[in-house]
């Protein structure tokens, strides 16, 4: 099992997260982040930390939002490894 982020991080990025992340499986996409689901360990360390709830384990994740099983898991191979805490976007919730 691994941890996914989900819609309420589009648009945010709070890198709160990312921080706690034991074995730094955070990535840095234009709009939002992705967990590597290779690289999580399911410690759920990251989840209280998201400000916006956006984060869920790949199994319980709401209905609507399991296509960002498979978004997470795309976009973390292509994009940026993110380990450090970074301003949310302008005009994050």
């Amino acid at each position: 099992m691994a941890h996914v982020v989900a819609e309420p991080c589009r648009g945010c990025k709070h890198t709160d997260c990312v921080v706690v992340c034991p074995t730094e499986c955070f990535y840095e996409g234009d709009d939002m982040l992705f967990i590597h689901p290779n690289d999580c360990i399911d410690c759920g360390c990251c989840v209280p930390e998201c400000p916006v709830k956006a984060i869920y384990q790949d199994n319980d994740i709401p209905a609507h939002w399991i296509s960002y099983v498979a978004l997470n898991a795309d976009m973390a191979r292509k994009s940026p490894h993110i380990t450090e805490k970074k301003s949310p976007m302008t005009g994050s919730k």
